[in-house]
């Protein structure tokens, strides 16, 4: 009997060395085109954010309604990003991130391809939060492949880096490229981009990617998931519909209430479910909790400020849909190559250090531009711009690596949900309440004001909080 098992035990090791020695150990080669791959994946994601929000007034001139409508197109990818974002990560937990990543590059090109095609807004916001639906499958998924291929602390930081890098490259072209492509050939052209990268990510990732550890334990979360599509919906909804209906209106206060219902019930269900979508004990841990907070006060001061200047350049000022491209172009190239640095940055100040500094920066350039009005200069704000986007280039790496370095690997795929659900709630958050703020041209300067005013403060309280509450390196 004792033989018989040792000859069994062999066997078994045997078969299972020969299942995995093609994919261990990776090459080098296979390595970075891994990386290249999610980079793609996550640039994507990234592009559809500023090309969308350069497209704002000649999509609201097309298809007809105000400013509203034009949050619901920004929102409704935000949201079902947001949403799906964690179920994603547990999904690649449970079966593989590869498996996931690759799905989830196939919904968003051909969500990308129905935005071009589709006849009017409403279809197009439904398209829309498809597309977020692919980009919650990306992102989470993009980062569990990127843990597993550089399991080193310092490799993976840099690969990070390169991986933001990737994305603030598809942030400074968005604009760019958008702004051209709506002159020449019209607004629905700036979704067709995504096509030839969607098939470039769909093969690399395909043929280089290695598989991560599958844990088919790990179930699905389904009354956590619709609670959070719910909670999230409804008070975006509520925010969105305040600055069009006016903040005493009955509908808008009942989407108050049901959002605060439903957002109770949401983490009623985290704490009783034995898989939650959400783990509330990772916010026990310092570090993660800090991290997400972070993330999340970061967002509603970026993107929601991306939604408002879209509007300002062209609305108060009257620039085209190319000049306001042109107009975000520095502002987004300058996350480029800080993000290259931030690594190597935060390897000798330490993360905490380098994300409060980049959250002080942004602050800083949004303080600056507490001048503006209509018809200023746009040399009077480029540089402001400028140190916006380097202020975010700075702490975003060395934030999700922080993130990620604070869980056991096992737990890649949900603690990048949890990362970027949070910060993808910033977004529908900023977007809904800015663009309330500024939602008719005669309150757009002053809604602008309020919005950078609010986005300083935030963006404060998120660096100090790292600052203080992160644990301090040991002195060497």
């Amino acid at each position: 009997m004792p033989s018989t098992s040792l000859r069994f035990s062999s066997s078994s090791a045997a078969e299972t060395s020969s299942r995995v020695a093609p994919e261990s150990p990776p090459s080098k080669l296979s390595t970075r085109l891994t990386l290249a791959a999610m980079s793609l994946g996550y640039a994507v994601v990234q592009l559809d954010v500023t090309i969308v929000n350069t497209a704002l007034n000649s999509i609201g001139g097309s298809l007809g309604g105000g400013v509203s409508q034009l949050q619901w197109v920004v929102s409704a990818y935000t949201i079902a990003f947001a949403a799906f974002i964690l179920t994603a990560g547990a999904l690649g937990d449970r079966i593989g991130a590869k498996r996931i990543f690759i799905a989830g590059f196939a919904i968003f090109t051909a969500a990308s391809v129905a935005c071009a095609l589709l006849p009017n807004a409403t279809i197009l916001i439904a398209a829309r939060a498809v597309q977020g639906l692919g980009a919650a499958i990306l992102v989470p998924n993009s980062l569990a492949l990127l843990s597993h291929a550089y399991p080193d602390d310092k490799a993976r930081g840099r690969a990070v880096g390169i991986w933001a890098a990737g994305a603030s490259l598809a942030l400074t072209a968005g604009p760019l490229v958008g702004g051209g492509l709506i002159a020449l050939v019209g607004w629905r052209s700036i979704f067709l981009v995504n096509l030839p990268i969607g098939i470039a990510g769909l093969w690399l990732s395909s043929r280089y990617a290695s598989e991560t550890t599958r844990s088919p334990q790990r179930e699905i979360d389904l009354p956590g998931q619709l609670a959070a599509i719910a909670a999230l919906g409804c008070l975006a909804g509520a925010i969105i519909e305040g600055g069009a209906l006016g903040w005493s209106n009955a509908i808008v206060i009942g989407g108050f209430a049901a959002a605060a219902v439903l957002a109770v019930l949401f983490v009623w269900q985290e704490r009783r479910a034995p898989q939650p979508m959400l783990p509330l004990s990772l916010f026990r841990h310092r570090i993660f909790a800090l991290t997400a907070l972070t993330g999340l006060l970061v967002n509603v001061a970026f993107y929601g400020l991306i939604f408002v200047f879209s509007l300002y350049f062209q609305q108060v000022n009257g620039w085209s849909a190319f000049a306001t491209g042109l107009a975000f172009v520095p502002m987004m190239a300058a996350v480029l190559p800080v993000n290259l640095v931030a690594s190597r940055v935060a390897e000798r100040l330490g993360a905490p250090a380098t994300i409060a500094i980049g959250a002080a920066l942004s602050a800083f350039g949004c303080l600056a531009l507490l001048g503006i009005g209509q018809g200023t200069s746009y040399w009077a704000i480029c540089a402001q711009l400028i140190v916006i986007g380097g202020g975010l280039g700075l702490l975003v790496p060395p934030l999700t690596s922080t993130l990620l370095g604070s869980v056991e690997k096992q737990r890649s795929g949900i603690a990048a949900g949890v990362l970027n659900a949070t910060r993808q709630t910033g977004s529908v958050l900023g977007v809904a309440l800015f663009g309330s703020l500024a939602g008719q041209a005669d309150a757009m300067v002053s809604g602008a004001h309020a919005s950078l005013l609010i986005s300083a403060g935030l963006l404060l309280v998120g660096g100090a909080a790292i600052w203080w509450g992160a644990p301090r390196r040991p002195s060497q």
